[in-house]
């Protein structure tokens, strides 16, 4: 039962829930007694992708299709799809990202398979059984599924298990072609516009994320979360309440119906905390949370939390993360 993991690439480098996938399809591989082969997507470096071998890797198959720079939903499911029958795979791992959820339903169905999504442990195999747990309800609650197909395809929730790094070790990587046709690229979008944050990092795969709420009082104040994500090479975000009224753009909109985000840290700015806000946030590694309101909710999701003006807080944190840099 060999084990295919999707490694999502942009400007040349392994995204970091990747990273995490990779790792995560090795130990499963170990499980099974077999090895874990990646097929890269989106714009790699060959050099880049022989590093996942210290992640437990062992063969990286990668087309050099130009038109696979950008995500086409047709083409990734082929490429992918074609890549699983080489392989003979019948397990496949992918991040639960946009792209994962996006290709994963479409697998499913081309290749017969089970679907899990939003897994957070190693399957459990004993028994018979392919069991994986997953979680439900925006995290507020956990069931575990048996997949019984023959094929099997687990969407691994970001934050929910570490990175193995075995340093010096590459993998071997290995040109491939899916045979793409112009007919696979036909729901390619006409233009891809991307919208940088702070750094030109993309707010979903941000590792630090700042975020302003109501409390921030006004856009003209925004500066404050601006300078601090600055200080701290992250990006910034907002609560939906200041995207509805126009404080802030809709694509830093974070949130149940907005953007989902994982970062390593998320530093929550005079935020509430809505039950629908922290359904975007929940899989953070650290969350920060900042507001004057001793009662609000959302310090009872925080690792860290400082009952305070923002406007008071906000100056002393950036100058203190600027001391330290």
């Amino acid at each position: 039962m060999s084990v295919l993991v999707v490694v999502e690439c942009a400007d040349g480098e392994v995204k970091k829930s990747s990273l995490e996938v990779a790792s995560y399809g090795a130990q499963v591989a170990a499980q099974l007694g077999t090895t874990a082969t990646a097929i890269a997507v989106g714009e790699a470096n060959e050099a880049n992708l022989a590093k996942l071998g210290e992640q437990g890797i062992a063969k990286v198959l990668y087309d050099a299709e130009p038109r696979l720079k950008d995500f086409v939903n047709n083409a990734y499911t082929k490429l992918i799809a074609t890549a699983a029958e080489q392989e003979q795979a019948k397990v496949i791992v992918l991040a639960n990202s946009n792209i994962g959820a996006a290709v994963g339903s479409r697998l499913s169905v081309r290749l017969k398979a089970s679907l899990a999504t939003n897994v957070v442990e190693l399957p459990k195999t004993d028994g018979g059984q392919f069991v994986v747990k997953r979680g439900a309800f925006s995290g507020k609650a956990f069931s575990d599924v048996v997949l019984s197909g023959d094929r099997k395809i687990i969407a691994v929730k970001k934050n929910s298990t570490e990175a193995q790094h075995e340093a010096g070790k590459t993998a071997e990587v290995a040109s491939f072609s899916a045979q793409l046709s112009d007919a696979d690229f036909a729901d390619a979008p006409k233009q891809v516009v991307m919208q940088d944050q702070a750094g030109g990092v993309l707010l979903p795969e941000a590792e630090r994320v700042v975020s302003g709420g109501r409390g921030m009082k006004g856009p003209e104040n925004w500066n404050l979360i601006e300078d601090l994500a600055k200080a701290l090479g992250a990006a910034t975000a907002c609560s939906k309440p200041v995207s509805d009224v126009d404080w802030r753009p809709h694509h830093e909109h974070v949130g149940q119906t907005g953007i989902t985000v994982s970062p390593n840290l998320y530093i929550a700015c005079g935020i509430s905390g809505a039950i629908q806000h922290l359904a975007g946030v929940n899989s953070s590694k650290v969350i920060v949370v900042i507001n004057k309101d001793p009662e609000a909710p959302f310090f009872k999701a925080a690792d860290y939390g400082i009952v305070g003006d923002v406007f008071d807080v906000l100056p002393k944190l950036t100058a203190a993360v600027k001391a330290l840099n």
